[in-house]
C-alpha cells in the first residue's frame, strides 16, 4: 500500500456488489447468520434469500415434468432396474419356465415311447 492511499480515507464504492447485494460498503450488507462449524452465526453477506453462497440451503428439486426426467437420466447407472428391464426380464423367464415343462413332456412322450 502506498502512503497516499493510506493517508485518504476508502472513497465511496459504485455499482452493486456482489449476489445483488446493494451497492455501498459491503460491511452494511445484511449477514448469512448460519451456523458454521465453530457453532457461530456466518458473518458472509447475505443474497436475496438471506443466505450467502455458502449456506443457500438445499435445492427445492425440479418443478417440471422435463427438468424431474432429467434428474431420473442423471442417476440412472445402467437400467437394470427400471420397470422395463424388470418386465423384460419377467416375460423371459416365464417363457423359459414354459419352454421348459413343454421340453420335459416331449422328454418324458419320447422315454414312453421307447419303452413301448
Amino acid at each position: 500500500m502506498n502512503k497516499e492511499s493510506a493517508s485518504k480515507p476508502r472513497e465511496k464504492r459504485r455499482g452493486w456488489l456482489k449476489n445483488n447485494n446493494p451497492p455501498g460498503d459491503f460491511m452494511n450488507a445484511p449477514r448469512c447468520g448460519a451456523k458454521t462449524r465453530k457453532s457461530t452465526p456466518c458473518q458472509c453477506p447475505a443474497m436475496k434469500n438471506g443466505r450467502c453462497k455458502l449456506h443457500g440451503g438445499k435445492s427445492t428439486g425440479p418443478k417440471t415434468v422435463e427438468g424431474i426426467d432429467r434428474i431420473r437420466q442423471a442417476h440412472l447407472k445402467h437400467g437394470k432396474y427400471t420397470k422395463e428391464a424388470k418386465a423384460e426380464r419377467r416375460y423371459f423367464n416365464n417363457l423359459m419356465r414354459e419352454y421348459k415343462r413343454i421340453f420335459s413332456q416331449i422328454d418324458q412322450e419320447q422315454e414312453e415311447d421307447i419303452r413301448i
